[in-house]
């Protein structure tokens, strides 16, 4: 039997291994140090910002975001339909009620059903708290129209760019838009630090209060003093090491899963009912950019003559991971009755998305291994049409 290959491993190498050992010999193996101090200082510069608060995971930076952007008990959030749970539970976590906003054909949040969640939600005695869009797959939100429709609204943005890393929209970097943004370091993302996360932001008060409330809300000191509620969210500065060294690597992970993506292309072109998800995801350079987290596909079965879990068992009997895209928050039992302004495209990305192998550990063998499965199905299917 061939070695299982799966979505999106991490890409570690003797650079990650060499960090880890200096970390170790350092002393420093309890959290924060030295690395960590680094680590932020690098991450920061890297997105764009002036700080960078390096966290035990993405979900935490969520968390902590919406709490020192003021999101309390009874508040609502506005957030992306199309993502995974996290985003929805740190809502949760803060008392807030997430209100769901469909996305456009980038899967990212539609800035026109935003703004008529923003009129659904008017005089109705809950305050709109904060708005919370989602880069999918590693696309980036159109901010420019999304902050521009909560700024109108005096509503501050976090953005969730958890799977974002790397990524590009109009010259910026990913996390470098909203009041806060929030990113993920965990095992399957571009880069990881094993797990962790981070919250990033211009706002020097903001970052100095995630770090207080990440370190148990502890008063500055020499016996322990806790005037309120805290968090044990800091990184390790063993995790740290790692990130600095994927962070060092960050560029070349991407461009290796744009490799990927071409190959992809390739591979579909021509083929009656199947399209690229989010292209051209600016595969010929630019300015805007996604990071190529994971290639996905999207399937018209009445067209292709097989639907994309067909695709996805062809690929599960030769040992291959694929995925469908995210179901919607507003389908999760978790969040049944919750306030969803909608119009399908989600549903309709749900039923006909499937994200194909994507990490930049993928070599040539493995890649021609997939290819090679996915051929022989095409082929199959249309010997049989």
């Amino acid at each position: 039997m061939s070695e299982r290959i799966y979505l999106s491993s991490p890409d570690v190498t003797e650079a990650e291994e060499q960090a880890l050992a200096r970390a170790i010999s350092s002393g420093w193996v309890a959290p924060l140090g030295p690395e960590v101090d680094a680590f932020e200082a690098e991450l920061a510069d890297y997105c764009g910002r002036r700080h960078a608060v390096a966290l035990s995971s993405g979900t935490a930076a969520l968390h902590l975001g919406l709490i020192t952007l003021g999101v309390g008990p009874g508040d609502l959030v506005l957030t992306s339909t199309m993502t995974f749970a996290a985003t929805a539970n740190a809502i949760t976590y803060v008392g807030a009620e997430p209100v769901f906003v469909d996305c456009d054909a980038t899967g990212n949040m539609d800035a026109g059903l935003l703004e008529e969640a923003f009129e659904r939600c008017a005089g109705g005695g809950q305050r709109v708290a904060a708005v919370l869009p989602v880069d999918l797959l590693g696309k980036v939100v159109d901010h420019a129209r999304v902050d521009d429709i909560a700024s109108a609204h005096g509503v501050p943005v976090l953005a969730d760019a958890a799977e974002s890393l790397g990524a590009t929209r109009d010259g910026r970097p990913a996390a470098s838009f909203g009041n806060v943004a929030a990113v993920s370091f965990n095992g399957n993302k571009v880069m990881t630090t094993s797990g962790g996360g981070a919250l990033l932001t211009d706002d020097a008060h903001l970052a100095q209060r995630v770090r207080y409330l990440a370190t148990q809300a502890r008063q500055p000191v020499v016996h322990y003093e806790h005037t309120e509620i805290g968090y044990n969210y800091r990184l390790s500065n063993l995790l740290a090491a790692l990130g600095r060294a994927q962070l060092a690597r960050l560029d070349d992970m991407v461009q290796r899963r744009r490799q990927h993506r071409l190959g992809y292309l390739e591979l579909f072109d021509g083929v009656a009912g199947v399209s690229a998800f989010g292209e051209p995801s600016g595969l010929a350079g630019g300015p805007t950019h996604d990071n190529w987290w994971l290639t996905s596909v999207l399937v018209d079965p009445s067209v292709a003559g097989f639907s994309t879990e067909d695709l996805r068992l062809a690929l599960a009997s030769a040992d291959i991971e694929a995925r469908p895209l995210w179901k919607p928050m507003h389908l999760q039992p978790v969040f049944a009755g919750a306030r969803a302004v909608l119009d399908g495209t989600s549903e309709r990305l749900f039923s006909t998305g499937l994200s194909l192998p994507s990490g930049s550990v993928l070599d040539d063998g493995q890649m021609q291994r997939i290819h090679a499965v996915i051929t022989s199905f095409l082929e199959g299917r249309r010997a049989t049409r």
